[in-house]
């Protein structure tokens, strides 16, 4: 396939993977948005390979994840080394690297967090959280801040391009509890189930819903912060993709809100943002990008990518 081939190809799959990040995306000009449709169509489908989806939705059990894991690391190096690799998803990432100067490093740093789930992995405490939300959110969002044109030595502004992957996967986090639960699959740290005595497997009794909403506001709080450094970092990009950055920071903020101020009742029904809060999201983000003055935060507090 050809460039518009795979540009066409990365765009049906953002449109059939996620509303809001394809919403915020027609924001950015042609040449940066292509390439963020490029970006996130190798990161949907090496999450699918991982977790037996399509772009998205309910897990599948998958009974070779090692094999998967593999599959998309092979697939990767191809990509990058410029080798047509007869999946769309991943031409799209050798594309998108020859074009911004992505490099393997970058790319290992997304498949390890594909490694941690391939692994069953479990947090045990909150700073192994953080760790796994870098590796499957974090990292991308270093990745689309290099796409976006951040040079790969501004650790300063790809720092805060990581803080908004780690306040996305929070709000996923958060969102996700039961349907996580549902997959054998828990994020919560043990040290926040044993210091309010949920045990093992038992965070989604109805007994411990008041106890959840609990941990739910955690996350939320913890978004919120992240979702602040990064609004910090946004002031260094243009104006059009700051728009875009600030606009999918609101628009997936608002997901983390919801959670909080559902309480108890947060993981009755999926929650998600509703066109008219995107729309209201979007005009509130080109004021803010206009304006280009955000507060600044002390980040002593939160956690940061190891460099």
């Amino acid at each position: 396939m050809d460039r518009p081939a795979l540009v066409a190809f990365a765009q049906e799959s953002i449109s059939r993977g996620s509303k809001s990040f394809r919403f915020a995306s027609r924001l950015f000009d042609r040449t940066t948005r292509e390439r963020v449709w490029l970006l996130y169509a190798w990161c949907r489908k090496c999450d699918d390979m991982a977790d037996g989806q399509d772009h998205g939705g309910a897990m599948e059990a998958v009974t070779d994840p090692k094999a998967r894991l593999q599959a998309i690391r092979e697939l990767t190096a191809m990509a990058l080394a410029g080798t047509p690799t007869s999946e769309p998803a991943f031409d799209c990432l050798g594309v998108v690297a020859r074009e911004c100067g992505l490099t393997p490093r970058m790319a290992e740093d997304v498949i390890e967090g594909f490694a941690l789930d391939a692994a069953d992995w479990h947090p045990r405490r909150e700073s192994d959280l953080y760790q796994y939300c870098y590796h499957v959110a974090g990292a991308v969002g270093v990745m689309m801040a290099v796409v976006m044109g951040v040079s790969a030595d501004d650790d300063a502004t790809l720092d805060r391009a990581c803080d908004l992957g780690l306040a996305f996967q929070l709000a996923n986090i958060a969102r996700d509890i039961a349907e996580d639960d549902a997959a054998g699959r828990c994020y919560l740290p043990d040290d926040w189930l044993a210091m309010l005595d949920i045990g093992p497997g038992e965070h989604m009794k109805p007994h411990n819903r008041k106890k959840l909403a609990l941990m739910g506001r955690w996350l939320a709080d913890e978004a919120e912060q992240y979702e602040a450094s990064a609004r910090v970092g946004a002031a260094a990009l243009s104006l059009r993709a700051r728009w875009a950055v600030l606009s999918a920071a609101g628009i997936y903020g608002e997901i983390a809100r919801k959670v909080r101020a559902s309480g108890a009742h947060a993981w009755d029904q999926r929650i998600f943002t509703s066109r008219p809060e995107k729309f209201r999201w979007v005009r509130k983000a080109l004021i803010d990008a206009i304006a280009n003055n955000p507060r600044a935060m002390d980040r002593d507090t939160l956690w940061t990518r190891p460099n």
